[in-house]
């Protein structure tokens, strides 16, 4: 009879793992360990700051343990602090979650519609099409602020909700998935739909975007992620305090726009809310990111 544990056995009749000694699967289960605690640290170190004081964070940077717990990084974000020094954190967090709520809505529907017709819709200019959408995906950004702000100006839009979401409202990436998403479902469901006398809207609408549901949910976590993160356009596209987001008024309260001194717990405290809603939203529903991410992978 063995006298192994069952973990080895299963660890040795593993097809994989199997082919390794014992020794060099522990070394490197350690050495993926390291590199996870190496990644997580940072978060640790945000999260503990923002419960120091500023001589505490000066002091100890790196210290996880603070040496006088407090709560006045999140009472000045608040605006619960007594001291009439608080940061319009709401006010930065209300302008973010209205814009990337927005625009999220409009990629998914408006991605989702650009990629159906590219992928099933027939018309003169089709291949062109993609092919301008493929290299609209190749221009860096930076290299459209210019002309952006130019267009926001000229049309009466800088510095206000619309010209912060319109141009966000279509993402060039995201109709790339969903056009290669829908490529992979089988013609015959919609065909069966077509037979019946459904049109192109309520094949799209009721059979094929049911069916879309893992790109859907990728979709809709990149762009909720980079509307939330976005940074750039907001800088060209804004001026006044009052459209102020997170990304923009980060940065104001980083290069000492708010206030004197180093503030590391205020601006590590405001950087672990500004990541929350993020981190939720890719948790809750990491499962289907991945189903998404590897749905048009692969056709049948």
């Amino acid at each position: 009879m063995s006298t192994r544990s069952p973990a080895v056995r299963a660890m040795r009749g593993h097809p994989v793992l199997g082919r390794f000694p014992l020794s060099l699967r522990v070394l490197g289960y350690t050495a993926v360990a390291a590199l996870g605690l190496l990644y997580v640290m940072p978060f640790a170190i945000q999260l503990v700051t923002g419960f120091k004081t500023d001589p505490d964070a000066a002091a100890h940077p790196l210290g996880l343990v603070p040496a006088t717990p407090t709560t006045a990084a999140y009472q000045r974000l608040s605006g619960l602090s007594q001291a009439g020094d608080g940061v319009p954190f709401l006010r930065w967090l209300g302008n973010s979650a209205f814009v990337a709520v927005v625009v999220t809505a409009g990629r998914v529907l408006f991605d989702s519609m650009a990629g159906y017709a590219l992928a099933r819709l027939r018309f003169p200019g089709r291949t062109l099409l993609f092919g301008f959408v493929l290299g609209v995906m190749a221009v860096p950004g930076v290299a459209l602020l210019i002309p952006r702000f130019l267009v926001l100006n000229t049309l009466g839009l800088f510095d206000t909700y619309t010209g912060m979401i319109l141009p966000l409202l279509v993402d060039a990436a995201g109709v790339f998935i969903m056009r290669q998403f829908f490529e992979s479902i089988p013609r015959e469901v919609e065909e069966a739909a077509r037979v019946d006398g459904a049109g192109v809207f309520r094949i799209f609408w009721s059979v094929v975007l049911p069916m879309a549901r893992p790109a859907l949910l990728t979709l809709t976590i990149l762009s909720f992620q980079g509307s939330w993160n976005e940074f750039t356009h907001f800088l060209v596209a804004t001026q006044s305090s009052r459209y102020e987001t997170l990304t923009t008024g980060l940065a104001r309260l980083v290069s000492g726009g708010l206030g004197g001194g180093t503030q590391y717990p205020l601006k590590l405290a405001a950087a672990l809310l500004a990541t929350l809603p993020v981190a939720a939203l890719f948790f809750c529903f990491q499962r289907y990111f991945v189903q998404g991410a590897n749905a048009g992978a692969v056709k049948e």
